[in-house]
């Protein structure tokens, strides 16, 4: 049987988020580094779940379709 090769960035937290794009919501897969240092968070994102290990590898549009975008007033 094959070992998966781990690393640290397999350690990290994954998560499913949905970001304010030029035409409408776009669902992005994230690690925990991308939110940024502390508290801030980027402006562009509209929802985030943290993915259980299990759907980590599902692709976005399973993704999508399983977690629906927020609704967003347009501005």
């Amino acid at each position: 049987m094959a070992r998966r090769r781990t690393t640290d960035a397999d350690d990290l937290p994954r998560y499913f988020v949905w970001v304010r794009g030029l035409e409408g919501p776009e669902p992005q897969k994230w690690t925990a580094m991308d939110f940024g240092v502390g508290d801030w968070k980027r402006p562009l994102v509209l929802a985030y779940l943290e993915l259980p290990e299990d759907e980590r590898p599902l692709s976005l549009s399973v993704l999508a379709r399983r977690y629906p975008p927020p609704r967003v007033e347009p501005s």
